[in-house]
């Protein structure tokens, strides 16, 4: 009897065993099935950049961005509280931004989060294409009165998703925004009115940007605003000096400086999506039509053109450097340097790089979460635009005409600058 209870008990406790081993088996090959592929590609694509390897490590699993749930955002909105969809929302639709809004002082975190999704929603209704332009216009140009709004949204407006679920329930974000200091709501309000006010204007004109004039003042609109307001917000935060926001040209290139890198990076998908935001002014020096760039991606008059609007985008990094020296917070720099070093980065992967005309060029994650990691203050940001300016200086073309000869002076403008 004593042997049939003991072999019993060992067989029940093989099957307790086996299931707990069982499951615990199959919730590991979930994750890798879920989490691994991605993280594999990112870390073969820095083999030969060990350094790389580990700052991808070092991101994903050092605790550097919260982690949010893996839910769909429809189902996070009514799981979660209106702080915690916010961020869910951010970690949701930019993971970089999401990254470096964690490098703020905490009483900041919440304003710029709640500036970014304000924004990130008003972007969202420029961008959709299928939404009728009478009634764009009329939102982009009322949307910074929602903020007063309670329990306004709107539906199945945006051109992705995420987006429009962020406004099916932008009455959290509403209720976030009441909550901060007012000091903070003013400017937000303020910045989203100009923005949409500016937004409004080239509704309908997509393809009409003919000059260079015309070009900056819609990268002002989109996000050199985006400069004033975040300036505007560290100066009454009393972390920066409080005149910060008053030179506006610095604050105005610091988004100008992102947004043309993005408009040359997206060059295609834009193509695509029937946008065209490079400046008929320089295209047109180069071809009859901007789309002849894609089916002749390789010819000289294509990277010409290419090399052109990278050098148009270069010529804000002075003041870039010049904002960033200004900064005495280190919290405030690191957030403001990394998306800078990031498009510099990103120029140098664009610059006289034929594919930019039939794909979209993207730096290596590796590099990207290197930069993240190593952007602490001016010393390192220096280093990172040395390098990169370096990188394009070797590219620059063995020609003797105006282009090269002013790219060449610009070059070594920045370079002196990152070594003083």
């Amino acid at each position: 009897m004593d042997i049939l209870y003991s072999l019993f008990s060992f067989h029940t406790y093989s099957l307790t065993t086996t299931l707990i081993m069982g499951t615990l088996i199959n919730l590991l090959f979930y994750y890798l099935y879920r989490h691994i592929p991605a993280i594999l590609s990112d870390l073969s694509k820095s083999l030969l950049f060990p350094s790389e390897i580990l700052a991808i490590l070092k991101v994903k699993f050092g605790g550097y961005i919260e982690k949010t749930k893996e839910s769909s955002l429809d189902k996070l909105a009514v799981e979660l509280n209106d702080i915690d969809f916010c961020y869910a929302t951010l970690n949701k639709v930019s993971r970089s931004f999401a990254f470096v809004i964690q490098e703020l002082p905490s009483e900041l975190k919440d304003a710029i989060c709640i500036f970014y999704l304000v924004l990130r929603g008003l972007d969202s209704v420029e961008d959709d294409m299928n939404y009728p332009d009478e009634k764009k216009i009329i939102l982009l140009r009322e949307f910074h009165k929602k903020l007063s709004i309670d329990n306004w949204t709107i539906k199945n407006v945006g051109d992705t998703k995420d987006y429009q679920i962020l406004l099916e329930h932008f009455d959290k974000v509403i209720r976030v925004f009441k909550s901060l200091d007012i000091k903070y709501q003013l400017v937000i309000i303020e910045i989203t009115r100009r923005m949409g006010c500016g937004m409004a204007d080239y509704v309908g004109k997509i393809g009409s940007i003919e000059t260079t004039s015309s070009y900056n003042l819609y990268c002002h609109y989109v996000a050199g605003l985006v400069g004033y307001g975040l300036s505007e917000i560290f100066a009454k935060s009393g972390l920066e000096d409080a005149d910060l926001h008053l030179n506006e040209e610095l604050s105005n290139s610091m988004g100008l400086f992102l947004q043309k890198t993005n408009i040359i990076r997206d060059y295609l998908e834009d193509l695509q999506a029937g946008r065209t935001w490079w400046p008929r002014e320089i295209w047109q020096n180069y071809a009859n039509d901007l789309s002849d760039f894609s089916h002749h991606p390789n010819a000289k008059q294509s990277l010409e053109c290419l090399n052109h609007m990278v050098m148009d985008s270069l010529s804000h990094v002075p003041h870039i450097i010049q904002y960033l020296n200004r900064l005495q917070n280190s919290r405030i720099f690191k957030f403001c340097a990394i998306p800078q070093v990031m498009a510099m980065a990103t120029l140098a992967q664009l610059y006289s790089n034929p594919k930019v005309f039939t794909s979209v060029i993207k730096i290596r994650k590796g590099l990207t979460c290197k930069l993240m990691l190593n952007c602490s203050n001016v010393s390192q940001t220096h280093s990172w635009f040395y390098l990169f300016i370096e990188k394009i200086q070797s590219k620059i073309p063995h020609e003797n005409n105006t282009n090269v000869q002013q790219m060449k002076t610009l070059v070594q403008q920045i370079k002196d600058l990152c070594q003083n």
